[in-house]
């Protein structure tokens, strides 16, 4: 798995005669910034007839012999840091630009840096007629740290890219290709746990949801592991790797199927963690648990009011065959448990109940321990891919309950806090030893915006690779 070449060549080492500045217009473009500027540049910004505090503006001025002299932009209305230029490379003629960056600190370069190559990357893999173009060349901003963004550029994409496959080329086995694929990019190693076997290897959650699918799509959990030294921290990173959802028996409708290819979302978050990381080499172990099924309607497939076994030992009554996720997640996190981990994070595309609360682009992450989900909330608003810390109400676990079993997969007569609860049942599957903590991620953009195409989003992917860069386990605790 090489890195995509595409996104270094969006930049340059250095600026030459032929470099174009690109210059940031003011939020109060009056009279004293315009004679600040050369006279025939300020007259230029006059005559376009627009408002210069308007959002996402891209004014290209002339020199004498009418070539492009200069670019004046304003960013795009709510973009923050990391799509301020997203917006520019689209709109600009081949070149090479520079931006005036002496304000910016280190985060501001780098957010700005990313954005710029990103916006330059679509996924056109299933497009007849691709549109091709010349990559937009940034000389690299001052301050920009040059492995951080281009190993953000190579999580983001690598997540993106799996996310919008459709699921007739990425079942079970497609995705196990891909996450082989980047233990042996980096040395890592992997093993891997199939069909009727997860019977016997103690993963019967993830055997029962995915069964009922085809032989060639059999559910499968997949462990890798990159280890750095035995001194270094160890991480889990856990992933839901529903490859496409139908709901089950409990079938959804159609408007809520339609784009339930990205409910391996959080399997393809969890590996552009580790390659973000691993293309900087962090000193971290890390430990990356995948249960990739297929939730189907067909006759071998489990039932509402089927009790499961889990590999905790715990049952779970079926509630609802459209809370498969969790079902899934179980197994995993127990046996990310049991390797003794310094840090467990699970991603999955969990709760429709997340988007009502948050929105698509505003993730929650919840924790045991709230600080340890204040500060990953903290770290993803700095460089710009939001989290927002959600609270595990203890007492809500009381409606996870079974008449039969030792617990339900969803709230019987209680629907409320879905995100919560959904997270309080998996909770209970993660030893109160180990620090923990939960995303539920949406990984989709509903609407096209500058850098961020319809479909396929890499949501936390920064926000958890920073926020682990800093890490360190408690002295305390373990």
């Amino acid at each position: 798995m090489s890195r995509d070449a595409s996104a270094s060549v969006a930049f340059a080492a250095r600026t030459t005669k032929e470099t174009i500045p690109l210059i940031a217009i003011p939020t109060d473009p009056g009279r004293s910034w315009l004679k600040t500027l050369p006279a025939r540049h300020a007259a230029w910004l006059q005559a376009q007839g627009a408002a210069l505090d308007k959002a996402g503006l891209v004014i290209l001025a002339p020199d004498e012999n009418g070539a492009v002299e200069a670019v004046y932009f304003s960013p795009t209305s709510h973009a923050g840091d990391a799509w301020h230029l997203a917006h520019l490379p689209g709109a600009l003629p081949e070149g090479r630009y520079a931006l005036d960056d002496t304000k910016l600190d280190r985060v501001q370069a780098t957010q700005f840096a990313f954005g710029w190559a990103v916006a330059q990357l679509p996924d056109q893999r299933y497009q007849s007629k691709p549109a091709i173009k010349e990559l937009r060349t940034l000389v690299w901003p001052t301050h920009a740290v040059r492995e951080e963004v281009l190993a953000w550029v190579e999580g983001v994409i690598m997540t993106r890219r799996l996310v919008n496959t459709p699921a007739e080329d990425l079942g079970p086995a497609e995705l196990s290709n891909a996450a082989r694929e980047l233990a042996n990019a980096f040395g890592g190693r992997m093993q891997e746990v199939v069909g009727a076997d997860l019977l016997s290897e103690g993963f019967p959650a993830v055997h029962a949801v995915g069964r009922g699918a085809l032989p060639s799509r059999a559910p499968r959990v997949m462990a890798l592991r990159f280890t750095v030294s035995k001194s270094a921290p160890t991480v889990a990173l856990v992933g839901k790797g529903v490859v496409f959802d139908t709901g089950g028996l409990d079938i959804k409708p159609r408007s809520s199927m339609r784009h339930m290819k990205k409910d391996m979302g959080g399997s393809a978050v969890a590996l552009g963690v580790a390659r973000t990381l691993l293309e900087q080499g962090v000193n971290l172990n890390l430990l990356v648990i995948i249960g990739a099924v297929e939730n189907v309607v067909s006759a071998g497939a489990f039932r509402p009011g089927d009790v499961l076994q889990t590999r905790k030992g715990l049952t779970v009554e079926v509630g609802d065959t459209d809370a498969e996720g969790r079902l899934v997640l179980a197994d995993c996190l127990t046996y990310a448990g049991e390797q003794e981990p310094d840090l467990i994070i699970d991603f999955a595309t969990l709760t429709g109940a997340a988007r009502v609360a948050l929105g698509p682009d505003l993730p929650p992450v919840m924790s045991r321990d709230a600080a340890l989900s204040a500060t990953m909330a903290q770290v993803g608003f700095s460089v710009g891919d939001p989290l927002w810390s959600m609270p595990l109400y203890p007492p809500y676990a009381q409606h996870l309950r079974s008449s039969i079993a030792d617990m339900g997969n969803i709230t019987e007569g209680f629907p409320f806090a879905g995100s919560i609860t959904a997270g309080l049942f998996l909770e209970r599957f993660v030893p109160k030893s180990i620090p923990w903590a939960h995303l539920d991620v949406f990984c989709w953009n509903p609407s096209s915006r500058a850098g961020r195409p319809t479909g396929g989003e890499a949501h936390a992917v920064r926000a958890v690779a920073t926020f682990l860069k800093g890490w360190k386990p408690s002295k305390k605790g373990r």
